[in-house]
């Protein structure tokens, strides 16, 4: 195991991130992308796809923080409401659909 120092951040100085980005699990359903502002790394993308994969329904998540995108397939349409909620518990803003 190695030494970490935490600064505060879940960035390294280079701006890198050491967890996964995404849960991927295959199925058919509803494709929605989102806009989802605030999200600078792995960490982040990871925190938003595990609050929204929570979602009753939801079957595939994929947060891409470079373009402030999450895409989200569903066996149904989501209520934007809910997903506005899960992105707020990950700390971050869903500005609307992409």
């Amino acid at each position: 195991m190695t030494d970490q120092t935490n600064s505060g951040s879940c960035c390294s100085s280079d701006g890198s991130c050491g967890s996964g980005a995404a849960t991927d699990v295959q199925g058919i359903g509803v494709t929605t992308v989102y806009k989802v502002s605030g999200m600078t790394c792995g960490h982040c993308e990871g925190a938003v796809s595990q609050e929204i994969s929570a979602l009753e329904g939801v079957t595939e998540v994929k947060a891409v923080a470079k373009t402030g995108e999450v895409t989200v397939t569903s066996a149904a349409p989501l209520d934007e409401d809910a997903v506005r909620a899960a992105v707020d518990e990950a700390g971050y803003e869903l500005v609307g659909r992409a």
